[in-house]
């Protein structure tokens, strides 16, 4: 299937069923890490619901609302990156990303999310990108920072997790803003 060289290291790929062992085992030895900041990890307990998530987004790819693919660095999975929905209505989408423990700070999710941002311009046509982080999660946020986007706003208690309510903090990107940045990461 669809398959984008990052670097010479690192490419995305669409998950299929094939991947399901190999990423649920990632999320399982990242479970912690993850679960501080997502749902999912809590309700991924075995091989099996792997394999239906991937099912799901793989029929949201079919239908052209949104997708996940794989992150591999050096040969083996290290995060997911994707595009949660399109609206075709309001011409935007919403990115979602996340990485195994071992693979964070290496800037894989920033290369990956700059990958989908293009993609999404370029190709897709999207207006605008958005990209929704959990307030307190410095790490996360850095990430559309460093791509340019703006903070439009926090969502206050947007989701309970872990016995604590988190904001969201809202980024987005207009497809005007991102054809007048020159520095864009990866054009260097």
């Amino acid at each position: 299937m669809f398959k984008a060289d990052i670097d010479k290291e690192t490419h995305l790929a669409i998950l299929e069923p094939r991947h399901a062992a190999e990423l649920f085992n990632l999320i399982e030895g990242s479970r912690d890490s993850i679960g501080k900041w997502l749902s999912f990890p809590n309700y991924t307990n075995e091989v099996k619901d792997t394999e239906k998530f991937i099912e799901k987004s793989l029929n949201r790819f079919a239908l052209n609302n949104g997708y996940w693919a794989g992150i591999w660095h050096q040969g083996k999975i290290a995060g997911s990156v994707g595009y949660l929905n399109f609206d075709w209505n309001n011409n935007k989408t919403e990115i979602g990303y996340w990485l195994g423990e071992n693979y964070e700070g290496l800037g894989l999710a920033t290369k990956a999310c700059n990958l989908l941002v293009k993609h999404a311009f370029d190709d897709l046509e999207i207006n605008k990108v958005e990209i929704n982080v959990a307030s307190i999660n410095i790490k996360s946020k850095a990430i559309p920072e460093r791509l340019g986007f703006s903070e439009e706003g926090t969502i206050r208690d947007y989701e309970y997790l872990n016995g604590q309510y988190l904001d969201r903090t809202i980024y987005g990107l207009l497809k005007e803003e991102w054809m007048n940045k020159s520095w864009k990461v990866g054009n260097s």
